[in-house]
């Protein structure tokens, strides 16, 4: 697919001038099944090699970019690592589900070593800030680059931010009638997120040598965007209490 949409794009569009492409932390860990397959140290910085006899579907979207971008003799191009799935959606249908059985404490679903670990994210308006500054800063040309917020978190520190089957919640809080279950939850990505001690770790100082000095306070980001999921109806306004 993005193969097709370069060759056509590409050569007949004189006034291109950039191309940011998105890919994810799987870049460094590669697809879900590889996951622990590879002892790969953190934090991720931009400049580790690829994993050997490990087929990714990033490798193939950036050799495609690059391959399109040197045909052309173009000379805008970047690729950014993030992870495009959203655990916050997950935790607040989880929350939800918790209050609607009885009150039920909103207990942590995960290993110890996942509560206790330290990790990073991504906010989204961050990373519409990096490609910005990468598609206007000649600094950013062809080049990889991170995005994270600039600070490690513990689910510990986040859990008690998380407020608080689906159908009738739905009908109940009034939901947007998009907001099915299967739709707003990645319950997989949650369960290998939190089934043992991972640190999705990476390095954000090749973008500030570069120029990108934004940041996220995470604890902040995170009631942030629980507020903003509630403000447009897709989770329900609920508090609930949270236990280990």
């Amino acid at each position: 697919m993005l193969r097709n949409v370069l060759s056509a794009v590409v050569p007949n569009c004189p006034a291109l001038v950039h191309v940011s492409l998105q890919t994810g932390s799987k870049h460094y860990i590669g697809p879900p099944e590889s996951i622990g397959k590879f002892t790969i140290e953190t934090p991720f910085s931009e400049d580790m090699p690829r994993l050997d006899n490990c087929p990714n579907l990033y490798y193939d979207q950036e050799d495609a970019l690059f391959d399109a971008v040197s045909r052309s003799r173009r000379r805008g191009a970047a690729s950014h690592q993030l992870s495009a799935m959203n655990v916050v959606c997950t935790l607040c249908v989880y929350a939800a589900i918790c209050r609607k059985e009885g009150g039920r404490k909103l207990r942590w679903p995960g290993s110890l070593g996942a509560w206790e670990g330290f990790s990073n994210a991504s906010d989204a308006d961050l990373v519409a800030e990096q490609h910005i500054w990468a598609a206007v800063d000649p600094a950013a040309r062809n080049e990889a680059y991170n995005c994270s917020n600039g600070d490690v978190y513990k689910w510990k520190q986040l859990w008690p931010v998380l407020a608080g089957s689906w159908s009738w919640i739905v009908r109940e809080e009034g939901l947007v009638a998009a907001a099915e279950l299967d739709q707003v939850a990645n319950w997989w990505f949650v369960d290998a997120l939190f089934m043992d001690k991972w640190e999705f770790l990476d390095t954000m100082n090749k973008s500030k040598e570069h120029g990108f000095l934004g940041f996220r306070n995470t604890v902040k980001s995170f009631g942030t965007w629980i507020d903003k999921l509630r403000l447009y109806k897709i989770v329900p306004s609920c508090r609930i209490v949270s236990s280990l």
